[in-house]
């Protein structure tokens, strides 16, 4: 009756990464996976109906983590994946070996998130160094986290 193999240990809610959209309703600045990331579209045009009748949608986005360029060309009828995005703001409570430990609203403690080795990640660094007390704002899609701004709390002076 019930199969052995199935493992019902995760705690994961079921719900999807990602959403369809029909390709002529996606917009400039929107979001949507190409070649399997998660991108920002840049740029976006429209080509006229050809002999067969579908008007094609040439899209290029910008990966959300990695900033690579990315193009893709879909029949405006069609659907595409978009990523279903989650921004977070933490205060940074301390940096160790790599690794942020951010707290977030209500006071729970994550310690599993690198530094970015991009500019912001520099940025975190040389502001936490200094002592400035400041947030770090975490974009989560597709199960990749990264952090991607910065911003200074007021200070208490």
């Amino acid at each position: 009756m019930a199969d052995p193999d199935l493992d019902f240990q995760t705690g994961e809610s079921g719900a999807s990464t990602t959403y369809p959209m029909q390709c002529s309703a996606l917009r400039k600045n929107g979001y949507v996976v190409l070649k399997g990331r998660p991108c920002k579209i840049v740029e976006m045009s429209t080509s006229k109906t050809g002999k067969h009748g579908h008007a094609k949608v040439n899209l290029v986005g910008i990966d959300i983590f990695t900033n690579k360029k990315h193009e893709d060309m879909c029949p405006s009828t069609h659907n595409m994946d978009v990523p279903s995005i989650k921004r977070t703001d933490y205060q940074l409570v301390n940096i160790s070996e790599g690794y942020m430990t951010l707290m977030n609203d209500s006071g729970d403690i994550r310690e599993d998130l690198r530094v970015p080795d991009s500019d912001i990640g520099k940025e975190i660094e040389s502001k936490f160094e200094s002592g400035d007390e400041f947030s770090v704002t975490v974009i989560s899609a597709m199960g990749e986290e990264c952090a991607i701004a910065i911003k200074v709390l007021a200070s208490n002076k």
